[in-house]
């Protein structure tokens, strides 16, 4: 069974706790928090103060997604007690292995993503000092796309990586994903599913967390 982290890009922010409460009352694993800059994805959608205002209301921990430039300047915005991951894009890094040391500096699990054009053998060098990769099945930047099927190849990549040499990080895949497609994600080896619009604007949430989960 995967676990599961809805996003909170699709959640209606009107209401962003109340929408939080209900779908960490149903199941759910992590709350994805996903933080575009406008530069570096053609998108802005919020920074840490919409993150903390709901540090008295999650009570589950957070899988901090940051698709900006320049990451290592905001790393420390994104620490509190809720959270788990910092993962930050190997495209907008200088020096992946230091943002790696600076995330573990803070006392928090690293990730670094990749697009779905970056080929997985680029984070080769960093695999042993991973906590997370986020293997995107679509472009980063806006929420609803379509699921991309050359995702599934870097999901067995990693698996197959992790199997051969006994590294210690888990596969998370973020893009396109509802209950109809994540056996296909789960069959290749991933670990952590990130859904948004899949869970948030779902009829039954409950089901649709089910659904992806087994």
């Amino acid at each position: 069974m995967a676990k599961i982290a809805p996003s909170i890009l699709s959640a209606d922010f009107a209401k962003l706790g109340e929408d939080v409460d209900d779908v960490q009352s149903r199941g759910i694993d992590y709350l994805h928090i996903d933080v575009m800059d406008g530069s570096f994805v053609p998108n802005i959608s919020f920074g840490p103060a919409v993150m903390k205002s709901l540090n008295e209301i999650a009570k589950i921990p957070y899988d901090v997604h940051l698709m900006i430039q320049n990451p290592e300047r905001y790393i420390e915005e994104f620490v509190t007690e809720n959270t788990e991951f910092i993962t930050v894009h190997y495209e907008a890094c200088q020096d992946v292995a230091g943002m790696i040391e600076t995330i573990h500096g803070f006392g928090k699990k690293a990730g670094i993503s990749i697009k779905p054009g970056t080929p997985p053998e680029v984070l080769d060098d960093y695999l042993p000092d991973l906590d997370l990769i986020l293997v995107m099945s679509v472009e980063p930047g806006f929420g609803g796309q379509k699921f991309m099927d050359i995702s599934i190849s870097k999901i067995k990549y990693y698996a197959e990586k992790r199997k051969e040499n006994g590294y210690n990080y888990i596969i998370e895949v973020d893009g396109g994903i509802n209950p109809e497609n994540a056996y296909l994600v789960k069959e290749a080896g991933a670990d952590l599913i990130v859904a948004g619009s899949a869970v948030f604007n779902a009829k039954d949430r409950t089901y649709a967390i089910k659904k992806i989960k087994e």
